[in-house]
């Protein structure tokens, strides 16, 4: 009888071509996702050294880091958002990579695209130059991020060197409270287990919440399985995944579904397979969570202080001094009602359809603060059109949110999104970096999609549970 396994050592066994020198492993890449910011340098490596894309039907490419989210009209105002545009859409062409341009009706966050066409599926490996490429782990996928220079060698080889990574299960099991999101689930697993808990780490999320969980809440946590360290992270394929993928415009059609289906269901973990190590935590346990310093690690329940130096351990003092005095915060004091200058909901995090749907239940009917400047950036051209018929943009329109074209927008700024001097920002994005938003003094406070809605509602950090309520929603479900 073969010997048990997780998914992680099924998926690196099918794709690995063999063992290097240096004891790393030359691992195939079945999926190669690019978009503009990492891949004309390796373009141009290609050129220099005289070689086609290997296997160009396998990587696929959009436009979103640098995209304006308002003004569209080409050629761009930022003229070097208007050359990388430009350049992404001559290597495509020259190398036949199928492209989800501008005018496809299919652009957006490259993390939001894969599945919605269904190139995202269970039991391969997919690799793309951004780190939140652990987006894809959602489907029982092996994804990562690369470098320009690993970039090139999926396009030269469809092949990169990688060594195996450890796996530790993470099980979230009970029930979630009321207004506890799956961005509140991943923030208190980074909480827990720290920013640099994950290193040489594979994730793999399991127990009651994860098998409850949606496609796109489950894609909100393996998104920021980086946040914590960890190289990838995982969910085991199972009904849920199949039913997403179903009918999509790369998913298997007919008799392939059918065959296609018996792998991703073998391809799950085995029982009593080895993990290098176990973390359990209680579902009751967590409460909606609020980042307060400059690391997603640094995060707290709404219900909670913002830390002192005083009273953390002596390795974490500097690190708490540093975000203490970029955030502007003041120790102990509560971290709701501090008031906040801008709302942004998007990125590939939380600019799902879900998201904005969940948001709008609560949205609809009341208007942003004054002095609030709130943004709601769609993850894709699919959702914006799906919100439209929906008439969502319009609940967020009506409150004082401008809505705009789908990009990566503020969540890092690499457009005209940013913030200005120390201006505060709600943010369902994934980074809160110093200066990741714009600003070298800009301050992000992470939250979920329905807190970011409170907070552009009342001006200050809230607890949606409360807003909702007093504001005859009833508790946030």
């Amino acid at each position: 009888m073969a010997e048990p396994k997780n998914l992680f050592e099924k998926v690196w066994e099918a794709h690995s071509v063999k063992t290097l020198q240096n004891g790393q492993t030359q691992l195939l890449i079945g999926t190669h996702l690019i978009h503009e910011v990492t891949s004309p340098q390796a373009f141009g490596m290609l050129r220099d050294l005289g070689l086609k894309v290997r296997f160009p039907g396998r990587t696929f490419a959009t436009v979103d880091h640098i995209v304006p989210t308002d003004k569209r009209t080409e050629p761009f105002d930022d003229p070097l958002a208007d050359a990388m545009i430009k350049e992404l859409r001559k290597n495509c062409e020259e190398f036949g990579i199928t492209y989800f341009d501008l005018h496809s009706g299919k652009q957006g966050i490259v993390h939001m695209v894969g599945p919605e066409q269904g190139i995202t599926q269970p039991g391969t490996t997919i690799a793309c130059g951004d780190s939140h490429t652990s987006t894809h782990g959602a489907f029982g996928a092996i994804a990562f991020g690369i470098g320009t220079s690993q970039v090139r060698d999926v396009l030269a080889t469809q092949t990169i060197a990688m060594s195996k990574l450890k796996v530790r299960r993470i099980n979230v099991s009970g029930e979630l409270g009321p207004g506890v999101y799956a961005k509140d689930v991943i923030l208190h697993i980074i909480r827990t287990l720290g920013v640099k808990g994950g290193l040489g780490y594979a994730y793999e999320y399991g127990g009651d919440v994860f098998d409850h969980m949606t496609m796109e809440e489950r894609m909100t946590v393996c998104n920021m399985s980086i946040e914590g360290g960890a190289r990838c992270g995982y969910i085991n394929p199972d009904e849920t995944t199949f039913e997403y993928l179903q009918g999509r415009p790369y998913a298997p059609k007919g008799e392939a579904w059918d065959e296609a289906k018996k792998r991703w269901q073998a391809i799950a973990s085995d029982p009593g397979c080895h993990y290098d190590d176990v973390v359990n935590i209680h579902a009751e346990d967590i409460a909606p969570t609020v980042t307060w310093g400059i690391n997603p690690g640094q995060a707290i329940f709404i219900d909670e202080r913002v830390p002192s130096v005083e009273r953390v351990p002596a390795n974490e003092k500097a690190a708490v001094a540093e975000a203490l005095e970029h955030m502007k915060l003041t120790p102990d004091a509560p971290i709701k009602s501090t008031p906040i200058d801008v709302a942004f909901f998007g990125s590939c995090t939380n600019g799902r359809l879900s998201d904005f749907v969940e948001a709008a239940k609560y949205l609809e009917g009341h208007k942003v603060r004054a002095g609030v400047k709130a943004i709601a950036v769609p993850g894709s051209q699919i959702v914006s059109q799906l919100c439209a018929e929906m008439g969502i943009d319009q609940v967020f329109k009506e409150a004082g949110f401008e809505w705009r074209e789908a990009g990566c927008s503020m969540c890092l700024a690499m457009n005209p999104d940013k913030l200005i001097g120390d201006q505060l920002c709600a943010s369902t994005s994934n980074r809160n970096f110093k200066g990741r938003q714009g600003s070298p003094n800009g301050r992000t406070v992470l939250m979920s999609p329905v807190m970011v809605v409170a907070a552009a509602i009342t001006g200050e950090i809230s607890d949606a549970r409360e807003v909702f309520a007093v504001l005859g929603h009833g508790a946030v479900a």
